[in-house]
């Protein structure tokens, strides 16, 4: 799933790949484009080094867009460790709404670079499925959630925080949104 060229023995190079998405998901997400001078600067690298990591827009687009897919996926584990289900489920949905306002500032760009990739979007959906499918099931099994939910529609319902405005208190709107939702998961 890595796009650019990441060599696993070098330290460095999987650092500047990192730094680059980073600085790519932080300039897309504020609007800004993706200006690879403006991403070499933020991710303190020279902007020879983005052109070898992503020799094009959509190389990083891609790289970034799994990069958020993969927190979501793989943030659960640690959370349902470290918190009840209940709270677990919370908290993702933080990581949740974060991803959308990311995945808003991809729009265009997303769109183009997946066009003929439409496995990528399949496999998105179902990893974040499988995120969603874990957290349910952990709250259905401690009795906070109710038996009867289906984790397609819980995922499809978290989908509508592309509609707040990133521009805006989206974080307390998609509490809010949230909090309604699990109102309706809730097993009492």
């Amino acid at each position: 799933m890595t796009t650019g060229s990441v060599s696993p023995r070098r330290a460095d190079t999987r650092r500047n790949n990192e730094r680059i998405i980073a600085a790519a998901k932080h300039l897309l997400a504020c609007d800004e484009g993706l200006a690879y001078n403006a991403i070499a600067k933020k991710a303190d690298v020279g902007v020879g080094t983005v052109y070898r990591h992503f020799p094009t827009p959509e190389s990083l687009v891609i790289a970034v867009y799994q990069s958020e897919v993969r927190t979501l996926v793989d943030v659960v584990p640690t959370l349902l460790d470290k918190n009840s289900p209940e709270e677990a489920f919370r908290l993702w949905t933080g990581y949740f709404a974060s991803y959308m306002m990311t995945k808003r500032g991809l729009g265009p760009a997303l769109h183009a670079a997946t066009k003929n990739n439409e496995d990528l979007i399949t496999q998105a959906f179902d990893a974040m499925l499988n995120a969603v499918t874990t957290l349910v099931s952990a709250n259905i099994e401690a009795g906070a959630a109710r038996a009867d939910l289906n984790p397609k529609t819980v995922l499809r319902v978290l989908g509508c925080t592309m509609l707040l405005d990133k521009n805006g208190d989206w974080r307390t709107e998609a509490e809010e949104v949230f909090d309604l939702l699990w109102k309706g998961l809730r097993a009492t």
